[in-house]
């Protein structure tokens, strides 16, 4: 029984990826976009459990990214935004989720600062509000 448990989960993987465009050795993308008002820069801090992405500042219409793979163990990317005057507006985000026993390859987050907060697509759909400034 052990087998045919094994057996049907490959299974249950291959179909899950079966999309056309999937590659298996395609990096997970997370993209940032500043679409704040003139003159408002974004400063982004992003960290998982095994990197320090640093200090990045967009000016308007800037974007920053990052690309990685998912780890078995599960891979998880947070980041903090502020923007205003003296960086007073902040927001915390789980920019990416993932990895553990269903690894992604080619996922990608697009996450677009605006004034009246953080929104998110995968690319597929109109972006949603997710956060809002505080």
């Amino acid at each position: 029984m052990n087998r045919l448990s094994c057996f049907l989960f490959v299974i249950g993987l291959c179909v899950g990826c079966s999309d056309a465009k999937f590659k298996w050795n395609e990096k997970n993308s997370v993209f940032f976009k500043n679409s704040l008002g003139h003159n408002n820069v974004l400063k982004i801090h992003c960290i998982s459990n095994d990197d320090n992405l640093g200090f990045h500042f967009l000016r308007t219409g800037e974007t920053y990214d990052f690309s990685f793979h998912d780890s078995v163990t599960g891979t998880e990317f947070f980041c903090d935004l502020w923007q205003g005057p003296n960086f007073k507006f902040h927001a915390s985000v789980m920019a990416y989720e993932g990895g553990g026993i269903i690894v992604h390859y080619g996922k990608k987050n697009f996450w677009d600062a605006r004034e009246d907060g953080i929104y998110f697509t995968h690319g597929k759909q109109m972006p949603k509000l997710e956060y809002k400034w505080k």
